[in-house]
């Protein structure tokens, strides 16, 4: 029975002409970036190749781009820098953020003292712009939003234009958890004012284990992790070169199919929704399903039943991989911070469906046939 990989918002599979770039480099540009040599002036041009193409994706300069390790570290430098180097006392942001997010937000509120607003979000996961216009304009102190550009269980986009608008127009950093987005959406950051933005290749069908942190030109930070000065001096430790290397073709390749890979997906999604509503027909879609969402991310859920506590199991049982919360949880069953900041009833038994160019109509038509059953 081939396995149906249906959680591609948890991680992606490598693409294959990436696994064979990082494989060669793995295994003849092993030399250190920081030597002098030619094994090492060798890899630092595939670093800073991979650079250029980042920074040409977001219409960045090179200047601005650091290779990290992953989006959570990117979200805690950005997080925990902006406080401790730029003076900011007040960081606003939502209740359905990234753990990463979340999580760096309780540290600086503990151990800084720095007041945390949540905005208030619909039953969609969408913010009130309003609430963000009125407290940007009212409060006094140096000020972070920091709100993600699609949310990783119910694929909700928020609208990162207007944020970074009113961010900059009141005098505010503007942080975005880019993770969902990047290969997706075109961003450019000459047109969005953007303070940090961070990625994580693993989430385009580039390597697990490194990411990249836009850091505007105007933001002067200092490290979070001290040593051999490597980044600018911004990230010690010597670099993954054969990981940085993925990421950009990974990235590249993403930009450059990006019309036709969402093409793709959006008709699985519309194909998916019929399907489930004619032989579910008490199923339920969650997020701005019908509005601003990104299509490879589909919440639904169904009422509660015994059957329905063990339906992803029943699902791997199947051969079908798919999340019941969020992406960095998907292996563990336990409540979702998202799924009741959106107020999902608890007679709901949510799952996360999250698909890829790579994706087939057999597959989902398999996916909901094996649902049905198991409900």
């Amino acid at each position: 029975m081939k396995r149906i990989y249906l959680d591609h918002a948890a991680t992606t599979p490598v693409d294959q002409e990436v696994l064979e770039l990082m494989t060669q480099i793995w295994r003849e540009d092993y030399g250190n970036p920081s030597s002098i040599y030619a094994e090492g002036r060798k890899a630092r041009m595939i670093i800073e190749n991979a650079r250029k193409t980042v920074a040409n994706g977001l219409n960045a300069s090179l200047g601005e781009i650091f290779f990290t390790s992953c989006g959570t570290e990117g979200n805690n430098m950005a997080i925990k820098n902006a406080v401790r180097d730029l003076g900011v006392e007040v960081i606003i942001s939502s209740p359905t953020e990234h753990h990463s997010v979340w999580h760096s937000l309780l540290a600086v509120e503990r151990d800084f003292g720095v007041t945390v607003i949540y905005l208030d979000v619909d039953e969609k996961g969408r913010i009130d712009l309003l609430q963000l216009k009125s407290l940007l304009e009212t409060t006094q102190k140096k000020v972070l939003v920091s709100l993600m550009y699609v949310n990783n269980e119910l694929g909700t986009v928020h609208p990162i234009q207007a944020i970074a608008d009113l961010a900059k127009a009141n005098g505010a950093y503007f942080h975005t958890d880019a993770v969902q987005a990047i290969g997706s959406f075109e961003i450019d950051v000459q047109k969005t004012p953007i303070s940090f933005l961070t990625c994580s290749a693993h989430k385009f069908n580039g390597p697990k284990g490194v990411g990249f942190i836009y850091i505007n030109g105007d933001n002067i930070i200092k490290p979070l992790l001290d040593g051999g000065a490597q980044e600018r001096n911004m990230r010690s430790g010597t670099e993954n070169t054969a990981q940085i290397a993925g990421l950009a073709l990974a990235f590249q390749k993403a930009n450059d199919q990006r019309e036709e890979r969402m093409s793709h997906i959006v008709g699985l999604r519309k194909h998916l929704m019929k399907r489930l509503v004619e032989v579910i027909p008490e199923v339920q879609f969650h997020g701005d399903y019908d509005g601003a969402f990104h299509p490879k991310i589909l919440n639904i859920s169904i009422p509660t039943s015994p059957k329905a506590e063990i339906l992803l199991f029943n699902l791997d049982i199947n051969g079908i991989c798919a999340s019941g919360g969020s992406a960095c949880s998907s292996g563990v069953e336990s409540a979702s911070h998202v799924l009741e900041a959106i107020k999902l009833p608890e007679d709901r038994r949510a799952l996360r469906v999250s698909m890829s160019h790579t994706t087939t109509i057999e597959e989902l038509d398999r996916f909901v046939d094996v649902l049905r059953q198991n409900i």
